[in-house]
């Protein structure tokens, strides 16, 4: 490129930093404080520059000990020590219980500084009281950490021997000192870039044109800077939706359209509505520990409907509509119990009794919300995750219709082919499971459960046996294929660099 060009192209940073560079090496400090630029400016423009040509730069790293925000604290005021050491020179001795109150210290200054001068052998404990054994000249002389402390920031490789003690005790506190990788960065002229600082360098050029100045005229007869679209940019990453609320918000968007309503609740339950008016007996290894959050010193209220208790006792017990149910005492005080939901599937039990109340026949209510389970956390579960429920209440309903409800969702979130088989579940008969098959790690991935309401549900709500279709279904499991994600450890891992390059939600 033309040198008379090349000067047209160069910003007012590129212009203020190029006459202060030679053809030896100067590291990135030196020229910021020649510039009177910041180092983040300058390091704009070294970018600049050396993408024309004109520089040539070398970095290199080193470990480097500088002060924390404790440690800047302490240098001006003092260590915690110190202080404790000079009270100690003043008063001769200190109650262990006295220390925080004499001191002006708080409870963990005033453990380190025990700690650190009964380890430095200059006090004694007699009869709960902190008395003073140093002579006064190892008092006025200072500790080994205060002169290290005036001394950084330092190379890591260049703390002599007697610091390096300092350097381990004060490491183990917390934010007194960090140890930090620094990069280093030199630029030099390159032979052109000799040749264009040597050049008359305009700074008056016209950077953008304003209203003003079109108002005024006063651009004409003005020279404007040419601007290289070639160069590279800084990424700008827009604010968006986090992914899992974009899908989120598009599979609601499908249940609406099939003509469900949204149902919500709190993520804080009674046994009663996720256990035992589902049918889940008391003595199942789903409700012990191992698989739920039980919430400790809590107790529960169960609902005001005596008539619905009874009901579903009676269905545990055996004797409803034919039933022989789980044969064994129902415990009213298990059922009380609270806990994190393991299933959103206690929204549709609190749905059934209050369409009983408002006799909405037929009706389609649709939840997605988050659940939470005792797992093992791996690449296929965790302990949180959303799922996403439905039920049909219809005295005409059948299984055909459960089959085109699941079809139709997982069409339109993108699933061509789904595997649907039979399955066993506590509270629906028939039951059935959806899989699909997982490319990366070559194995079927069950993504829900769904069947008909079994009649020890249905007849306690109702008085009698209505259809009910149900489901639900692992959301998060849903959408990992849509975002590459090969394990569902990532979905929560906030890691920024991820999310930004993570792809907006598109069906």
């Amino acid at each position: 490129m033309d040198e008379k060009l090349i000067v047209e192209f160069l910003s007012p940073i590129e212009r203020a930093t190029l006459p202060k560079l030679g053809l030896d090496f100067s590291d990135l400090e030196d020229v910021a404080k020649k510039t009177s630029q910041d180092k983040t400016t300058v390091l704009r423009a070294i970018g600049f520059l050396k993408n024309k040509g004109l520089i040539e730069s070398e970095s290199s790293e080193e470990e480097v000990v500088s002060l924390g925000i404790l440690g800047i604290y302490y240098l001006k005021k003092e260590l915690p020590e110190r202080v404790l050491l000079n009270k100690l020179s003043e008063k001769g001795g200190i109650l262990i219980s006295e220390i925080r109150n004499v001191c002006g210290l708080n409870e963990n200054e005033a453990k380190i500084a025990f700690g650190t001068l009964k380890k430095k052998a200059l006090v004694e404990i007699e009869k709960g009281k902190l008395n003073l054994v140093a002579k006064s000249s190892e008092v006025t002389k200072k500790m080994l950490e205060e002169l290290f402390l005036e001394k950084l920031p330092l190379n890591v490789d260049l703390i002599e021997a007697q610091d390096k003690l300092a350097l381990q005790n004060l490491k183990s506190r917390k934010d007194i000192i960090k140890v930090e990788i620094q990069k280093k960065i030199s630029v030099k002229l390159t032979e052109l870039g000799k040749k264009i600082s040597s050049r008359d360098l305009d700074k008056n050029l016209i950077e953008q044109l304003t209203p003003k100045m079109i108002k005024q005229n006063t651009w004409k007869g003005k020279k404007f800077r040419r601007y290289d679209l070639s160069l590279p940019v800084p990424r700008v990453y827009g604010g968006k939706r986090y992914f899992v609320n974009q899908a989120i918000d598009y599979a609601k968007s499908i249940w609406l359209e099939m003509g469900f309503k949204e149902m919500t609740g709190s993520k804080i339950e009674t046994g009663f509505w996720i256990f035992d008016a589902l049918f889940t007996a008391q003595d199942h290894p789903v409700r012990e520990m191992q698989d739920t959050f039980y919430l400790k010193g809590m107790e529960g209220k169960l609902p005001d409907d005596k008539k619905l208790i009874e009901s579903v006792k009676k269905a545990h017990e055996g004797g409803i509509d034919g039933s022989k149910g789980w044969q064994y005492k129902w415990d009213e005080e298990n059922a009380k119990k609270v806990l994190m939901r393991t299933h959103t599937t206690s929204l549709s039990a609190r749905k059934l009794r209050e369409i009983r109340d408002t006799k909405e026949f037929p009706a389609k209510y649709f939840a997605i919300g988050k659940c939470f389970r005792n797992e093992t956390v791996d690449w296929s579960h965790g302990f949180e995750f959303n799922q996403t429920e439905g039920i049909v209440v219809d005295e005409n309903a059948n299984f055909r219709q459960l089959l085109g409800y699941l079809i139709q969702f997982y069409k339109k979130m993108g699933y061509e082919k789904i595997r649907i088989r039979p399955a066993y579940f506590a509270y629906t008969e028939p039951s059935l499971e959806v899989d699909v098959f997982h490319p990366v790690h070559k194995k079927w991935v069950e993504l829900g459960g769904a069947g008909m309401f079994r009649p020890e549900v249905t007849i306690p709500m109702f008085g009698k046996h209505i259809p009910v279709l149900a489901w639900g279904q692992g959301f998060d499991r849903i959408i990992t294929e849509f975002f590459e994600i090969n394990d569902l450890r990532e979905v929560y891992k906030n890691d920024i660099n991820k999310l930004r390059e993570m792809k907006f939600w598109r069906k």
